[in-house]
């Protein structure tokens, strides 16, 4: 399962290819507003900063709603540099401009997924990416690791490609939950990579060693 890290701070995401389990990033326009990074040039000059930071897949986010807005903002993004996915609301326009980029070979994350049809909709139009929102999901009291199963389901019965990159992943057990209904990817922040890192008995173990080295 690859790891992407969410979020726009080029300190965090140095840090997380420095930890050598970093396979991507994935932004959004409140994730370069909580960077305060403002301003069309500013934003397209940080999506190749980030580029530059990692060796994976970078999503950069249009904007637009319209299809032919959403086409011009797209081949804009992925002129910036060869690592960059397109990410894509999940709206019709969306589908439209989804479809056009797969037979323009474009790669695309088709985002904000909430149910299995709107994901079978995405493989259908040829999206590399789709992204469920596990935690925004269980937010309103719906099982978001459900859909994930239920797309995993659907594409391996279909031989789909599109790769199920969960996004919305708020904690350790997300993760480890992700990896094993089988998505094949998990977007999540810094602090929650971090996370699996711990676990009592390891602290426990190391400084029984440790006391015991010095003996």
């Amino acid at each position: 399962m690859k790891f992407f890290i969410d979020t726009a701070n080029l300190a965090q995401i140095k840090e997380a290819q420095d930890l050598g389990i970093l396979d991507g990033v994935t932004t959004n326009p409140s994730l370069m507003a909580k960077e305060g990074i403002k301003g069309e040039k500013n934003i397209l000059k940080h999506y190749v900063d980030i580029c530059k930071a990692v060796t994976g897949d970078v999503s950069a986010e249009v904007i637009a709603t319209d299809y032919a807005g959403i086409v011009k903002e797209g081949e804009r993004l992925a002129k910036l540099h060869k690592q960059i996915v397109v990410k894509v609301p999940m709206i019709k326009d969306g589908i439209k401009a989804i479809k056009y980029f797969s037979e323009k070979g474009i790669r695309t994350n088709c985002t904000l997924v909430f149910s299995a049809g709107q994901a079978l909709l995405a493989a259908k139009a040829g999206a590399t990416y789709v992204s469920p929102f596990v935690g925004r999901l269980d937010d309103v009291s719906t099982d978001g690791l459900q859909l994930i199963e239920d797309i995993r389901i659907i594409y391996d019965n279909f031989g789909y490609e599109t790769q199920i990159l969960a996004a919305s992943v708020r904690h350790p057990m997300h993760i480890i939950e992700c990896a094993t209904i089988g998505a094949d990817v998990v977007t999540c922040p810094l602090n929650v990579i971090l996370a699996l890192l711990k676990h009592p008995l390891t602290d426990i173990g190391l400084a029984q060693f440790l006391a015991d080295a010095k003996k």
